[in-house]
C-alpha cells in the first residue's frame, strides 16, 4: 500500500467534503422539497418551495417545530430514533403522493444528531414505471400470502367424515369433543381410514381455527432433513442449507395446529427433541443458540401399534404418554359396512365433480360385492376401486361386474361367499327397525315411542342420533 503524504490526505479530505456538498446541492436542486431536523426531530432548515407546498407563508414558520406538526405523515422521527435510512418511500400528503428519501445525520463519533429528507413529489412521473412495478409486486405478494393462508386452513369438516353407523358416529362425537379441548390428540387407525381428515376437522372446529393448520408426514421426509423440517435452520446451518435460512413447521404452525402423521416412524433422537417442544413449547432452530417460543397444538396419527413400539424400545415411553392424552381409535372400513352406500355415493359424486361428468350410481349387487371385501387399504382403497371402475365403464350405473373386473374377482362367487353380517351391523339394523316401528305407533313423538319400548326419553334420543334417525 503506497504511503499517503499529508498533502494527499488534505486534498482527499477537501475533495470528499466538496463531493458531499455537491451531492447535497444537486439533490436540493432536483427535489422541490428538502428539510433537515435535529436530534429532537425539530425542523432546523426547510427550503421555501417545500414550505409553500405545505401551506406555510415562509420557511421561517417551520423552524423549531416538531416535524409532525408540519408534516403529519413524516417518518423522520423513525430515522432519527433508529439511525437507519429510509431510502425510498411513498408518502401521502392530502391528495398528493410524495416519493421521499430520508437519511440520518451523524457526528464524528457516529452518534445520530438529526436527519435530512428529500421529497421528489413533482418528479413522480419519472418514477411511474418503478412505482407501477412495485404496486404489481405488492399485489402479487398479497395474493400469494392469501393463497398460502388458505392452504394452511383446515380443508375438511366433520361433515366430510361420511357415515352414520354407530362406529362412525362415535368417532365424530369423540373428535368434536377433542376440538373443544386444547390438548394433544392421538389418532390411531389403519392406513386410509381418514385420520388426516379428522385432524383437519378437529382444528377447524377448535378455537384455533383461524390460525394455521400445518401437516407433516414423518414417513415421507428423509431422516437427515426432519430436524430442519420441524425446527427450521439458520443460514448455512448444514451443507445445502438455504442461504436465507428457513422456518420450521413448528414456527409456521404458531398459534395453530401441527399435524404429525405417521409419528411412529420418528427416530429416537428426534423424539427427544419433540418431547421438549411439547413440554416447554420452545425449541432452537438448527445451527442457532436462540430459543424460539411457540404456542402449538399437536395432533398426531399413526397406523403402528405405539405400545408395541415402546415395548421394543423403538418409541420413547415418556413421549408416548405425552401424546396419549386424548386418543381416538378410527375404525377400519370392514367395521363400518353400514356406511358403504353413503361412502360410495360421496366418492362417486366427488369424482364426477372433479371430472366434470354426470355422477354415477351403483347397483345393490355392486354394493353387496363391496361389503364382502376385507379392505386392507380402507376408504383410500375403496376410492381407488371406484375411480378405476368409473374410468373403465361407460354405463351410468356401476354394476357388480364392473367392480369385480377392477378387483380381479368373480362377482357371483364373491357375493355367494360373502361372510355373515357382523354382530354390530345386525344389532344396529334391529335397533333401527324397533325405533322406526315405535315412532310409527306413536305418530313420530319420541316420549310416547320411548314409553312403548320401555326406555328413557334421553336414551331414545341418543339411539336416534347414533343411527342417523329423527323424531319429534
Amino acid at each position: 500500500m503506497p504511503d499517503l503524504t499529508p498533502d494527499f490526505e488534505k486534498d482527499a479530505d477537501s475533495l470528499r467534503r466538496r463531493a458531499m456538498q455537491s451531492a447535497f446541492e444537486l439533490m436540493e436542486s432536483l427535489c422541490e422539497g428538502t428539510l433537515v431536523v435535529d436530534r429532537d426531530v425539530r425542523i432546523v432548515w426547510i427550503n421555501e418551495k417545500y414550505a409553500h407546498k405545505l401551506g406555510l407563508a415562509s420557511a421561517e414558520e417551520a423552524l423549531g417545530r416538531p416535524v409532525e406538526e408540519v408534516i403529519p405523515t413524516s417518518q423522520m422521527r423513525e430515522v432519527v430514533n433508529s439511525g437507519r435510512p429510509i431510502l425510498l418511500d411513498i408518502m401521502q400528503l392530502g391528495n398528493e403522493s410524495f416519493v421521499v428519501t430520508r437519511i440520518p445525520l451523524k457526528d464524528e463519533a457516529g452518534q445520530v444528531i438529526g436527519a435530512i429528507g428529500f421529497a421528489l413529489y413533482d418528479r413522480l412521473h419519472y418514477l411511474k414505471p418503478l412505482v407501477s412495478k412495485f404496486a404489481r409486486l405488492e399485489t402479487a405478494l398479497a395474493s400469494a400470502e392469501k393463497k398460502l393462508a388458505e392452504e394452511r386452513r383446515a380443508k375438511y369438516s366433520f361433515s366430510c367424515f361420511v357415515g352414520a353407523s354407530p362406529a362412525a358416529t362415535e368417532v365424530k362425537r369423540q373428535a368434536r369433543r377433542a376440538a373443544q379441548l386444547d390438548a394433544t390428540v392421538l389418532l390411531l387407525g389403519e392406513t386410509g381410514t381418514g385420520k388426516e381428515l379428522l385432524a383437519h376437522a378437529i382444528h377447524g372446529a377448535s378455537p384455533r381455527a383461524g390460525k394455521p393448520f400445518i401437516g407433516v408426514n414423518v414417513a415421507a421426509i428423509p431422516e437427515t432433513l426432519l430436524e430442519a423440517e420441524f425446527f427450521g435452520a439458520v443460514p448455512g446451518a448444514y451443507t445445502g442449507a438455504d442461504k436465507r435460512g428457513r422456518e420450521g413447521k413448528f414456527k409456521l404452525a404458531d398459534g395453530g395446529t401441527l399435524f404429525l402423521d405417521e409419528i411412529g416412524d420418528m427416530s429416537l433422537a428426534l423424539q427427544a427433541k419433540l418431547l421438549r417442544v411439547l413440554q416447554e413449547q420452545e425449541f432452537e432452530p438448527l445451527g442457532s443458540d436462540k430459543v424460539v417460543k411457540v404456542d402449538v397444538r399437536i395432533i398426531a396419527a399413526t397406523s403402528i401399534d405405539l405400545q408395541k413400539r415402546v415395548a421394543e424400545g423403538c418409541f420413547r415411553s415418556d413421549l408416548y404418554y405425552r401424546l396419549n392424552v386424548l386418543t381416538i381409535a378410527v375404525p377400519p372400513l370392514r367395521e363400518r359396512l353400514a356406511d358403504m352406500e353413503a361412502l360410495c355415493e360421496h366418492i362417486l359424486e366427488s369424482i364426477s365433480q372433479r371430472n366434470g361428468t354426470p355422477p354415477r350410481e351403483i347397483t345393490p349387487r355392486a354394493l353387496d360385492l363391496l361389503r364382502g371385501q376385507d379392505w386392507p387399504g380402507n376408504i383410500r382403497e375403496l376410492r381407488n376401486v371406484l375411480e378405476r371402475a368409473v374410468m373403465l365403464s361407460d354405463s351410468p350405473r356401476l354394476t357388480a361386474e364392473d367392480i369385480a373386473a377392477v378387483m380381479g374377482i368373480a362377482p357371483t362367487v364373491a357375493i355367494a361367499q360373502r361372510p355373515v353380517r357382523r354382530y354390530e351391523e345386525a344389532v344396529a339394523e334391529l335397533e333401527r327397525q324397533l325405533l322406526r316401528e315405535a315412532l310409527q305407533a306413536a305418530a313420530g313423538k319420541v316420549p310416547e315411542a320411548a314409553r312403548l319400548l320401555g326406555i328413557g326419553r334421553a336414551t331414545f334420543y341418543k339411539k336416534l342420533a347414533a343411527l342417523g334417525m329423527s323424531g319429534k
